[in-house]
């Protein structure tokens, strides 16, 4: 036997003290990371900004994850592509963002699909209208849930032809949406035997002042004043119109719920606009509404900010479908399996998405209703017309995606 000193004995009862104690390693939660993008301070901010984010907030609530967890960010683009391709990049690259949610503002929108289909991540889009997101610039890492300019000129534009109103002016937004808005509406009225008498182009965004371009409007001797633009600017479009006396019909051709309330019914009375959800269309509809003021109490969401809602319940629930591992690694995946799986949800019900990614359900035509016909604040539209799924949307076979074969 080796006899041991107390020096011997007090050093290795020493180093075992040192030594770091040895745990077997915990699995982590997996994480699904969503970023929602769109005008946090700007003229769209209304329309989307924090109740969209309130929006997929609610969406993630009622998933009820099991397995894994989600986190939400958001960012403001500014609507300036630029800002918002910025925002994505870091999103995608250092923050291990997988899904890009909302992104109104078309050039914007543009920009971005190109990024999260060059990095295999997910573009869930509900905010912008540009009908090329299914179509010409179509990537199988895009979803186009909510509306764009072809449901609007379709719905809109031709209930306004249909009541008379067969001769146009536009003031136009300069930019992808507003272009194209003004392109989709013009070929209606045509269609329909109407007229396009002219049409003003503003820059976008900055302008405030539409005066000159309304005395345009007036002077073209043409019945109906289309608006190819959206909030702030349809809003201020109205009503310097209003105090100018303009002796004309006003087409809103993007106009929302949430517009009517901060106009006011005085100003909105009788004016139609096209949505493919309204809180109070339907049960399932009203149990989500109540269900989102517990977090966003007095904001009643528009269509786009349901649309929020409805994609990004529909995608977590292929992620579960595809497993996150697998979801994550691949967007193109998991925008495949939202394809393969039916769609569901209180704000839109039962739809499908195409292979160009255009997410299909009914659009609805509403009617502002006048003061004394509401029975509450938020009670604004009047249904005049549904259009099904099937014909609320461009033909497949006329979008021109790539993906379609």
């Amino acid at each position: 036997m080796i006899p041991v000193s107390r020096r011997t004995l007090l050093a290795g009862t020493s180093a075992l003290a040192a030594a770091p104690l040895i745990r077997p390693a915990r699995a982590q939660t997996p994480v699904i990371k969503l970023g929602v993008l769109n005008d946090q301070s700007g003229i769209y901010s209304d329309d989307t900004g924090m109740t969209s984010v309130a929006c997929v907030r609610q969406a993630v609530e009622d998933f009820k994850a099991e397995g894994f967890k989600v986190e939400v960010v958001y960012a403001d683009h500014q609507n300036k592509p630029d800002i918002g391709s910025n925002i994505v990049r870091q999103w995608l690259d250092r923050e291990g963002v997988d899904a890009v949610v909302d992104a109104p503002t078309s050039s914007v929108a543009l920009a971005i699909n190109q990024i999260c289909r060059d990095k295999n991540k997910v573009h869930l889009n509900s905010g912008a209208a540009t009908t090329d997101l299914t179509g010409s610039q179509c990537t199988p890492n895009t979803i186009h849930w909510t509306y764009d300019t072809y449901m609007l000129s379709k719905s809109t534009g031709g209930a306004v032809v249909k009541s008379g109103g067969d001769s146009w002016y536009f003031i136009t937004a300069d930019y992808a949406f507003g272009q194209q808005l003004q392109r989709d509406t013009a070929k209606v009225v045509q269609a329909s035997g109407g007229k396009v008498l002219g049409s003003s182009a503003y820059p976008f965004p900055g302008t405030s002042d539409f005066s000159s371009f309304l005395l345009q409007a007036q002077a073209s001797g043409a019945k109906v004043l289309g608006l190819a633009n959206s909030g702030q600017d349809t809003i201020n479009c109205i009503k310097q119109a209003n105090e100018f006396g303009l002796k004309m019909r006003i087409a809103a051709l993007l106009f929302y719920n949430s517009n009517v309330h901060g106009l006011g019914q005085e100003m909105s009375r009788g004016m139609v606009m096209t949505e493919s959800f309204y809180w109070d269309l339907n049960d399932r509809t009203r149990a989500f509404m109540k269900r989102l003021l517990s977090q966003k109490p007095k904001q009643y969401p528009n269509m786009v900010q349901a649309g929020c809602y409805g994609v990004t319940l529909h995608y977590l629930k292929a992620v579960a479908s595809l497993g996150v591992a697998a979801a994550k690694a691949d967007g193109r995946a998991a925008v495949a399996r939202m394809k393969e799986m039916p769609t569901d949800d209180d704000a839109f019900g039962k739809g499908q998405i195409r292979a160009d990614g255009r997410k299909l359900h009914p659009s609805y035509l509403f009617e502002a209703k006048a003061p004394g016909e509401n029975k509450g604040e938020w009670d604004l539209l009047k249904l005049v017309a549904t259009t099904p799924p099937e014909e609320a949307f461009k033909p497949l076979s006329e979008g021109g995606c790539s993906l379609v074969k």
